[in-house]
């Protein structure tokens, strides 16, 4: 470095005290300089938001985004849920959500109701792509706020449903914080969303008792 050099060729015109003085100053100052810069790449790194799948065909996808929305809340976090093609209010969990504003959580549901009596309805109506497309233009809107962590249930799913594509997935993820932690649940995630992940989980059903005729049960299932 040009400066180094010139320090020393400075140092070494000066009386031998001074020059062992100075240049133990000049390495305490680097030294100094070198811890603090490392220290400070830690934090930022420490500070970084990672993104996160759980994906896969077993149970457990939501729930533990829950989890983790719980854990970030009692560590003083604020937390942003928005949930894509999940209308109506059978989802037991939405009850103490609402209660947890004030400790900084904050969610919206998005999506027609699938129940239809004892019948789930698989087709879409233009209501079902509408209502994703609020969900994305919420979870972009989210992302410009000051957010710690950001979970997106179901919209790995919306591909596969086909109301959203994987295009537009990705260019949601290209608009996250470097700061915010991402969450993006549900099954089939599209590969090339999956590349963009630091985590992801894949939930494998070994064993489940819906094989053997249960049906979901409120407070356990939804």
């Amino acid at each position: 470095m040009p400066e180094i050099k010139r320090f020393f060729s400075a140092v070494h015109c000066l009386p031998p005290c001074f020059r062992l003085k100075l240049t133990q100053y000049f390495i305490y100052y680097y030294l100094i300089t070198f811890i603090a810069l490392f220290v400070n790449k830690m934090q930022n790194q420490n500070k970084s938001g990672k993104i996160q799948i759980y994906t896969g065909d077993g149970k457990g996808k939501t729930t533990a985004s829950l989890g983790l929305a719980i854990r970030a809340i009692g560590n003083g976090l604020k937390v942003g849920i928005i949930y894509f093609d999940k209308g109506g209010d059978y989802y037991g969990e939405r009850k103490i959500l609402g209660q947890l504003t004030n400790s900084g959580l904050q969610y919206a549901a998005f999506g027609m109701p699938r129940m239809m009596g004892q019948r789930f309805r698989f087709e879409n109506i233009p209501d079902d792509i509408e209502q994703a497309r609020l969900a994305l233009k919420q979870a972009a809107d989210w992302m410009q706020q000051d957010f710690d962590l950001l979970i997106l249930d179901e919209i790995n799913t919306t591909v596969r449903t086909e109301l959203l594509t994987t295009d537009e997935i990705i260019n949601l993820i290209k608009q996250k914080p470097a700061n915010l932690e991402l969450i993006l649940t549900g099954r089939y995630c599209p590969p090339p969303v999956m590349e963009l992940a630091d985590l992801i989980t894949e939930m494998k059903p070994l064993k489940h008792y819906s094989d053997q005729g249960l049906d979901a049960r409120q407070g356990i299932e939804y």
